[in-house]
């Protein structure tokens, strides 16, 4: 959404309308989706409006998959009739025969000029050219209005998600917190684990040197601190909070943080060498899971 407000990718609207013995109605699904990707379903003859309503669209979403449908009934039935496209006409004759002067190759016979999309329109017999505009312009126009009943959808699910993923971030604090605090975390008792770890081995084994059995013990247990891990988790979430603060299409940033989150759950448990702090790993894990699935869902 390029705005400041959090807005999910899945929405839906559906507008209805009449104009000049027509009745039309636009139908919008929105999905989620890597980038912005505009599908439009028109009826034959009203291609010729794609680019206005891409162009429309473009302005107000970032991402998302979206499915545009528009059907077009006359409310009485007349036959429709075909028109030629002049312009389209002569540049398909135009670039007909200049291929034709390169390559050798027989011009192009008048099935295949008429088969090029954009030769020819369909038009609603008895529409002149201003109550064809006066058409267009109702349809356009409803579209503009299914696009923003949508955006209006996207963005009431974008506060619901962000709300959720405050209360994750939460969570993990809670969790990062608690880590923090684990009695087994202290120097202390790290201490005592290394004091009883250096015991049992030359107890079991006399012929070690108990010094360098010291200084491995050491080592290991400079490796196992997770302490930059936790830090890192805090400044994690910091950065998530500000970008829902932000708001926007921040979707691929925040889900940049979920990896980050990960990696460092995953490290903290990997490193723990306390079933305390493996506990409470595995429930940012968790927590951490749920953070990414639900920013899957925004723009």
């Amino acid at each position: 959404m390029k705005n400041g407000a959090l807005a999910s990718m899945t929405g839906f609207a559906a507008v209805s309308g009449a104009s000049r013995g027509y009745q039309w109605e636009w139908t919008l699904r929105s999905v989620n989706g890597k980038g912005l990707d505009l599908r439009f379903r028109l009826p034959g003859g009203y291609e010729r409006l794609e680019a206005a309503l891409r162009s429309t669209a473009s302005a107000r979403l970032s991402r998302g998959s979206v499915t545009a449908n528009l059907s077009l009934k006359r409310e009485s039935e007349q036959p429709a009739e075909l028109v030629i496209n002049p312009a389209a006409l002569d540049a398909v004759k135009r670039i007909s025969a200049d291929i034709a002067r390169e390559t050798g190759a027989t011009p192009a016979s008048v099935d295949g000029i008429l088969a090029v999309r954009g030769v020819i329109d369909l038009r609603e017999a008895g529409l002149d050219d201003a109550a064809q505009t006066e058409l267009d312009a109702a349809v356009q126009e409803g579209f503009a209005k299914a696009l923003a009943a949508m955006t209006a959808a996207r963005l009431s699910e974008g506060t619901a998600l962000g709300e959720t993923l405050q209360g994750h971030l939460g969570t993990v604090s809670v969790l990062v917190i608690e880590a923090d605090a684990l009695p087994g975390r202290a120097p202390e008792a790290i201490a005592e684990r290394l004091r009883q770890t250096i015991m049992q081995l030359t107890d079991a084994a006399p012929q070690l040197d108990a010094e360098r059995l010291h200084q491995e013990a050491l080592l290991a247990a400079a490796k196992a601190d997770v302490r930059e891990e936790l830090d890192r988790l805090n400044a994690h979430v910091d950065a998530a909070r500000k970008l829902l603060g932000q708001g926007g299409a921040v979707g691929r940033d925040l889900n940049f943080l979920a990896q980050e989150f990960n990696r460092e759950a995953n490290t903290l448990c990997s490193k723990s060498n306390d079933i305390d702090l493996t506990r409470i790993g595995l429930k940012l894990k968790g927590v951490i899971d749920q953070f990414r699935e639900q920013v899957q869902n925004l723009e």
